[in-house]
């Protein structure tokens, strides 16, 4: 069984956008998937909420609070959304389960900063634990074209985790998230410049 976790310590880089589309997209492929939220925000658990029943199906799994962590019998794939400052116990029973670890990054010195100290904090418990989880970056609300973007590409140079996607900012997201919709909710021709950036991670997700 899959586990996708999707963390950075640093609060509002997208971990919520991106846990649930990745959650909705394996839902389209016909898999049965629960999404856990280890935030005590609740963003992930409030989205389903919202989410039509007629949508494919996307479970719930809440486990605040708790320092081991088991993915639950019965489902296929488990993508779990992370909470900010994820570190100590909670960081190494999530690393311990996770077969892949999406790092949502965007294009901002205090956010390239953060991450590289997580990217850092895995590499040792890679040495800790002996676990070597796939770990893939994810640039999130990217401008093209701003020189933010271009300092991020000279960092990601350096961090020596390969970027499997890179996101347009746009309102998208928003409008879907606001209905319990993820991109592959909606007619295609709708999303078609989102769905084709998103290839490169489904094929990750897929590998």
């Amino acid at each position: 069984m899959p586990v996708i976790l999707v963390a950075n310590p640093k609060g509002g880089v997208g971990k919520s956008t991106l846990s649930s589309n990745v959650a909705g997209y394996l839902a389209r492929q016909g898999h049965r998937v629960m999404l856990g939220d280890a935030d005590r925000q609740q963003s992930a658990r409030r989205w389903l909420d919202t989410r039509p029943p007629q949508l494919p199906r996307i479970d719930s799994w809440e486990f605040e609070g708790r320092d081991t962590v088991k993915p639950p019998k019965g489902v296929s794939h488990v993508v779990i959304d992370s909470p900010a400052g994820l570190k100590g116990g909670r960081l190494s029973a999530l690393y311990r389960v996770a077969d892949r670890i999406a790092i949502p990054l965007q294009p901002s010195l205090f956010d390239i900063q953060a991450t590289y100290d997580f990217v850092q904090g895995l590499h040792d418990l890679r040495k800790e634990t002996g676990h070597k989880p796939k770990l893939g970056i994810v640039v999130m609300r990217a401008k093209e074209g701003t020189l933010s973007v271009e300092q991020l590409q000279h960092f990601l140079d350096e961090l020596g985790v390969p970027v499997v996607a890179t996101l347009r900012d746009t309102q998208n997201y928003v409008q879907l998230a606001a209905r319990g919709l993820t991109l592959w909710d909606v007619a295609p021709s709708r999303v078609e410049r989102d769905l084709a950036q998103w290839q490169p991670l489904t094929a990750w997700l897929d590998s």
